[in-house]
């Protein structure tokens, strides 16, 4: 089996770990001013999976260039333990439209019309079926610069949702909320504030229980035309059902406690305990509870001198920034499941 870092993938288009991408241009980059990003670009982002063999890197980059394409950014993991192949490239129409720039000024990204942003993405998808059928991939071909349609669902924490508003308004995070959710009422004037329509579905026995609840959401889900819907302290359990349905489209976030300290008042029993780390977890929902594949981890260093509202506080802290870490790879289409794991090209 060839290794990933063996398969004669010339060098300038080998992955560079230090090439990030937080910003989309619509506001300012979140750590100060920065060259246009390869989500600024690129049009489009291919993702796949197979069965590891020779040829893969080749047989990908052969096809970009016979359709016209230009590669920006590619990034590729073999699993030894698996014997599968993931790749995620960004690609581009090799010939860059051309406009007038300001004298000393930085080049800006390329502006793609969509008509032809359109032929290229439908060419390249049709250029790259046969390569699937020969290699047996799984694969994706998205549009780069569409923002993710995405579905907020909440109880009465709302910092992860105030959160999660403020990236998207701002541009850290390449998503669009047309809705939040929330079995509570309590957070409505949080949406409105950031002009997001908020929509109370109760699970109560009087509103119809779960069952009326989760047909509520799908409802939603079809309505606004939801590609991914986002946990952010929700305190319900999904159905089985409701997470096959939307299975690898469901992102949440809980405290990594979990399983030492369940229940309510975790921060008071962490304390209790006299915990040195606080952590947070992002996972993709599945029906085995708060055990779905990983996309994120991170934790911060307590002591013994803070309360048990200094460590929920923190713990705030840390929930935020990794949710919106795994919301923004998720939808830089960055992460590939890889059974009940995920490779994340960061």
């Amino acid at each position: 089996m060839i290794r990933s870092g063996d398969r004669g993938l010339p060098s300038f288009q080998r992955s560079d770990p230090q090439r990030t991408s937080l910003t989309r241009g619509r506001g300012q980059h979140p750590e100060g001013s920065t060259p246009a990003s390869l989500r600024d670009v690129a049009t489009h982002v291919l993702t796949l999976s197979c069965p590891d063999r020779p040829g893969i890197v080749h047989a990908v980059a052969g096809t970009v260039v016979d359709q016209g394409g230009n590669i920006v950014e590619s990034q590729q993991f073999g699993d030894p333990a698996t014997d599968r192949f993931f790749m995620r490239v960004a690609v581009e129409p090799a010939s860059a439209p051309t406009g007038p720039r300001a004298g000393g000024t930085a080049p800006k990204p390329p502006t793609w019309s969509k008509r032809d942003t359109t032929a290229f993405g439908a060419g390249l998808r049709m250029g790259f079926e046969p390569v699937a059928r020969q290699f047996a991939m799984s694969w994706q071909l998205h549009h780069a610069q569409t923002p993710t349609r995405t579905l907020v669902l909440v109880s009465l924490g709302g910092h992860c949702l105030n959160d999660l508003l403020f990236r998207a308004r701002s541009g850290a995070v390449p998503i669009d909320v047309p809705g939040v959710v929330s079995n509570h009422p309590d957070l409505a004037g949080m949406a409105e504030f950031y002009g997001v329509p908020f929509h109370h579905v109760p699970v109560t026995e009087e509103s119809g229980g779960k069952p009326a609840a989760e047909a509520r959401l799908l409802a939603l889900v079809e309505e606004l035309d939801i590609e991914l819907v986002v946990l952010a302290r929700y305190m319900q359990v999904l159905s089985d059902d409701l997470c096959r349905t939307l299975e690898g489209r469901i992102i949440n976030i809980h405290h990594s406690f979990l399983p030492s300290f369940k229940g309510a008042r975790p921060y008071h029993q962490a304390h209790a305990r006299g915990v040195k780390l606080i952590g947070a977890t992002a996972h993709y929902v599945t029906a085995a509870l708060d055990e779905g594949p990983i996309i994120e981890q991170d934790v911060a260093r307590v002591d013994h001198g803070m309360s048990p509202g200094d460590l929920a506080a923190t713990g705030r802290d840390v929930e935020c920034q990794v949710l919106a870490r795994a919301v923004r790879w998720h939808a830089e289409h960055r992460v590939l499941l890889n059974g009940t794991s995920t490779v994340v090209f960061r």
